[in-house]
């Protein structure tokens, strides 16, 4: 496995590949002054930087998370809601063939995504329309939107 850190408008980012696929972003990283060299560390920093610049909106990188088969097909639906929209829990429950009362298994399953803003669990928001809990902490999910329709919250 290698790593990098890069700094972001939503702080420090440590990203995470193996194997050719991105794994894992982790929010809150320090810098540590190590840069393993990679060419898709090199691709991942480069996308992420062009999103939050505006100039990204759609990622295109080899992803593998480890999960559930539920987690997987939350964070596949995930990765088909565009940019600058959001969906609501139960939606996605519904829209997969589950129940809306499932919602609540959707959120988990959402706050497990190990590969934030690439996977945009950031566009998941509460059924009344506000900002509900996000792994990174809700000031960055406030951010990562901002980002991508200014003015939205």
């Amino acid at each position: 496995m290698k790593t990098r850190w890069m700094d972001s408008p939503v702080g420090g980012l440590r990203l995470y590949v193996d194997a050719g696929l991105l794994t894992r972003i982790a929010f809150d990283a320090e810098p540590d002054g190590e840069r393993d060299e990679d060419d898709l560390l090199d691709e991942v920093e480069r996308q992420l930087t062009e999103c939050f610049a505006g100039e990204r909106r759609e990622f295109d990188l080899p992803v593998a998370a480890d999960g559930t088969e539920f987690q997987k097909k939350v964070w596949a639906y995930l990765r088909k809601i565009p940019y600058g929209e959001t969906v609501t829990y139960g939606q996605i429950a519904t829209d997969l063939g589950y129940e809306p009362g499932i919602s609540r298994a959707v959120g988990a399953a959402n706050g497990a995504n190990p590969i934030p803003i690439v996977v945009p669990c950031h566009r998941v928001i509460g059924s009344d329309g506000k900002l509900t809990g996000y792994a990174g902490g809700v000031e960055r999910k406030t951010i990562l939107l901002e980002l991508e329709q200014p003015g939205l919250f």
